[in-house]
Parts: structure tokens; C-alpha cells; sequence
């Protein structure tokens, strides 16, 4: 009896094994066929059968891409959009949701309800407006716009404040005793505990703005403010996409994703997990 049930386990634990084998290979296959792509020829990119492993690989992809629009431009303004948004949403989340969880204030659940009600509004639902009010005080066509507009989280208020309510109460009481103020204890307590939180929050924030598309769109006219991903549409004519340039062009644009998140994902679980203790 002790060897069927031990069996059966195995059994189940291998079933287990091969379904998740299954479930990554096919959310690899989308990027290993972008990087098959970027090696080939536009005529060869949809040629069926595939053929994963180009017979003569088309390195001249790689480098055609910087010249044919200005790549390395729209790479940095996008490296200082996601830089610059992701270290204001760590500040301005962080301190929120000290505010939320450490602090007694009249109307605190209130306002953490109205605040956080907000992430249930797709942003479809009020771009004209914010449009409207950016192109009233001269911000159209400029960086700053997408800036003040992505400063602030309600999605990062509430993962913070999830992780800081898992941190005692006693600790910051014991501060205020030996005379730390607020800011210190934001500075010197709740920030060194919350790396994990910090790191998730982090790499969600960077890889949506990397990723954004719909703002930069609105936002952004000039070419020397674009960002890579409105520059990719460049290799896309009235009549004709050079899908070749295209999926070089993108596997050089998730780099950056990559090494951020390569760089914090050993917090990344951590912080998921440890952001939902208590309520």
C-alpha cells in the first residue's frame, strides 16, 4: 500500500513536471521564432515550415537598424523615461504607503479606498482629459508630461502598504522613543526591510514604462523624443514591414528588460508572496 501511494505521487509530481515544461515552451517559442526572425530576410520570416536555424544568418540585421533610424536615440529617452518614472514611483509609493499603514490620521481608510478604487479606471477612460490638461499648461510634446503623469502608482501604494503592514508596529514605536522622526524611520527602518517589495515594485514599473506604447503616441511628436517602441513602427511603410529589422530591432529593445529583471528576481517572489500576508 506504502508503494502505490509513493508511486502515485511520483506519477503525479512527473505529470506536474511535464505540464510546466510544456506551459514555459510555449511562452519561449514567441521569442526564440523574434530571434529566428531577426536573422532572416523578409521574405524568409513567414516561410512555412519554419526554419528555426537560418542555413545563412543575416547578422547585416543588426546593424542595419542603427542606421536606418536613430535607434540609439530612442533607447535613451526611453532608459530616462523608465529610470526616471520608476524612482519616482518608488518614492512617492513608498511614502503613501508609510502614510497608509504607519500613521493614524482622520479619514485614512477613506482615502486609501478612494485611491486605491482608482486602478479599477482603465486609463482609455481619461487620456483626453489628462491630454487636455498637459497641452494647457505647455507640456504637450515633452518628456515631463509622461513623467508627472506616471509618478504615481495606486497599484504601488497598495503593494507597499501590504508589505509594511507585515512589519511590527513595535519597531517604529521604539524608534519615535529614541527620538527618530518620521522621515527617519521611513528612511533607516521601513526602507532596508522592504527590498523585496521594492524590488517587484521595480521591475513592474520599469518594464510597463519600457513597454508603453499608447502614452509616448499621444505624448510625443518629434522624433528626437521618441521612444523605441513608436521608433519601431518606422520600419513599417504604407506598403510594406521589414519584419527582419523589425524583430532585431525588438530583440535589442528587451535587453535592458532582461537585466533588470534578471538583476532583482531574486526578490521578485519574495516580494509577490510577502506582499499579501496582511490585509
Amino acid at each position: 500500500m506504502v508503494g502505490a501511494n509513493k508511486g502515485i505521487q511520483i506519477a503525479a509530481k512527473a505529470f506536474a513536471y511535464i505540464v510546466l515544461i510544456i506551459v514555459v515552451l510555449c511562452m519561449l517559442v514567441p521569442y526564440l521564432w523574434m530571434l529566428s526572425s531577426s536573422l532572416k530576410l523578409n521574405k524568409d520570416v513567414f516561410t512555412f515550415p519554419m526554419q528555426w536555424i537560418p542555413e545563412l544568418p543575416r547578422w547585416s540585421n543588426y546593424q542595419e537598424i542603427w542606421t536606418r533610424i536613430p535607434l540609439g536615440t530612442f533607447i535613451y529617452n526611453t532608459a530616462k523615461l523608465s529610470i526616471i518614472v520608476t524612482a519616482l514611483q518608488i518614492l512617492t509609493s513608498s511614502f503613501a504607503a508609510y502614510a497608509f499603514s504607519k500613521l493614524n490620521f482622520t479619514g485614512k481608510k477613506t482615502l486609501f479606498l478612494g485611491y486605491i478604487a482608482t486602478i479599477a479606471i482603465p486609463w482609455q477612460a481619461y487620456m483626453v482629459p489628462q491630454f487636455i490638461m498637459m497641452r494647457s499648461m505647455g507640456l504637450n510634446n515633452t518628456h515631463l508630461a509622461i513623467i508627472l503623469l506616471q509618478a504615481f502608482s495606486a497599484f504601488g501604494v497598495f503593494l507597499m502598504r501590504q508589505f509594511y503592514q507585515s512589519i511590527p508596529d513595535e519597531l517604529c514605536e521604539a524608534a519615535r522613543i529614541d527620538g527618530l522622526s518620521e522621515y527617519g524611520i521611513w528612511a533607516r527602518i521601513m526602507l532596508p526591510l522592504s527590498k523585496p517589495a521594492l524590488s517587484t515594485l521595480t521591475i513592474f514599473t520599469f518594464v510597463s514604462t519600457w513597454n508603453d506604447f499608447l502614452g509616448p503616441m499621444i505624448y510625443l511628436t518629434k522624433t528626437e523624443l521618441k521612444t523605441i517602441q513608436i521608433g519601431l513602427r518606422m520600419f513599417i511603410s504604407q506598403y510594406s514591414a521589414e519584419y527582419g529589422l523589425i524583430m532585431a530591432a525588438s530583440v535589442v529593445s528587451i535587453i535592458p528588460v532582461l537585466v533588470v529583471f534578471l538583476g532583482l528576481q531574486k526578490y521578485f517572489v519574495q516580494g509577490v508572496a510577502s506582499s499579501g500576508i496582511k490585509g
